[in-house]
């Protein structure tokens, strides 16, 4: 077992706990509060003025499949040969050496989400994993988290080139709606052949997109610019699916109608430069709007595109623009394990939960402040010494 005692430890789901203990081991966390004494034999570690917090959860990376330092020619996370590609798998891209995922311990950042690039209109499946570097297969939380898809300039540029569909934002609406239908029409086929007891020969690409149509599993939408996520939702709505907005960097513009829609929003990557046209109105302000709207929203850094170790930088960030402190850590904590909905395992530091805890030499919120130690499922996975 393990004990950090004497520390301020945000706790997330409430008031932080001055001069607290949390006590530990890998079956989860055990113990938090004021005045609990580490049984004997306990590893203690003094946390007399530094912060403990939950492990960070980013949504939104491509962790593990552009791989820092490799050439762009050696990427795996885009299978540019067909706009519609369910039945990928990006656990089979996933690189666990990528230094990103050092990176990510370095920066208290714990569990993520992989997810298939921006290319294809339906993309693939999605993984969360842990951070600590195993075999990927030992790293997996859950898999598959979600079907990845995508409105917007990337589909529309990769296969416009090619003089293919989508040229236009609706053709990458008319494909999204076609995979969706076509997975309609495959279970009903599917379910007479069963019925009938007649030999049906399985499509991997429908078998994938079957948990979406079942709401078993959520479209994960790629959309930054307004009317990619009005399309998103639109589509959504039509099949009846479970989704999330990918992005929403345009979400500040229409804050009431994702509240009244009850959206669930992961927001980044906003420490970046408007490097293309959908990125023209990116504002720390979409924060603040989607939080006085009343829209669950987490905070992303869409790895490599802002490094992953400057997670909390962003938290930091929209703190300066007005983000409420508390709510900046929920957004990189909490609320990103219920996008993912694995708030149950992650997200804050409550007994029973997995014992992802990072400790910090000041104020998580303060990026002055370093990481210290990394823990996931109980054990050290990080250390500045």
């Amino acid at each position: 077992m393990k004990a950090i005692v004497s520390a301020t430890i945000e706790i997330v789901t409430g008031d932080a706990i001055e001069n607290g203990t949390i006590l530990f081991d890998n079956t989860g966390i055990l113990a938090v509060g004021e005045g609990l004494v580490p049984p004997e034999g306990a590893d203690v570690i003094d946390g007399k003025g530094l912060f403990v917090s939950p492990g960070l959860v980013d949504a939104h990376t491509h962790l593990g499949v552009f791989v820092q330092g490799y050439p762009e020619s050696m990427a795996d996370g885009n299978e540019k040969t067909n706009p519609l590609t369910p039945q990928l798998r990006v656990l089979d891209a996933v690189y666990p050496h990528d230094p990103g995922f050092v990176d990510a311990l370095s920066g208290g950042v714990t569990c993520v989400q992989v997810l298939p690039g921006s290319a294809n209109v339906v993309g693939g499946q999605g993984a969360i994993l842990k951070t600590r570097v195993d075999v990927v297969d030992k790293m997996v939380v859950q898999a598959p988290s979600g079907m990845k898809a995508a409105l917007g300039e990337n589909p529309v540029r990769v296969y416009g080139e090619k003089s293919n569909t989508p040229m236009t934002r609706m053709g990458s609406a008319s494909l999204m709606r076609q995979a969706l239908n076509d997975a309609l029409n495959y279970r009903e086929k599917k379910e007479e052949a069963e019925r009938k007891g007649d030999f049906f020969e399985k499509n991997l690409g429908m078998e994938a997109l079957l948990p979406v149509i079942e709401k078993k599993m959520p479209l994960r939408v790629h959309s930054h610019r307004a009317d990619d996520i009005a399309t998103a939702i639109r589509i959504a709505e039509e099949f009846q699916i479970l989704y999330t907005i990918e992005h929403c960097t345009e979400g500040h513009l229409m804050a009431p109608y994702l509240a009244e829609k009850n959206v669930m929003a992961a927001v980044g990557p906003t420490l970046v430069g408007r490097s293309k046209l959908e990125l023209k109105n990116k504002s720390w302000e979409t924060l603040t709007a989607l939080y006085n709207a009343g829209v669950h929203f987490c905070i992303i850094t869409d790895h490599p595109v802002i490094p992953i170790d400057q997670f909390i930088v962003c938290a930091s960030l929209a703190c300066h623009a007005g983000l409420p402190r508390e709510v900046a850590l929920k957004a990189v904590t909490l609320w990103g394990a219920e996008h993912l909905g694995i708030a149950d395992k992650v997200g804050s530091l409550e007994a029973g939960k997995d014992a992802d805890i990072v400790l910090w030499d000041g104020d998580p919120l303060d990026a002055r402040s370093h990481v210290l130690k990394t823990f996931i499922d109980g054990e050290e996975a990080y250390s500045l010494s």
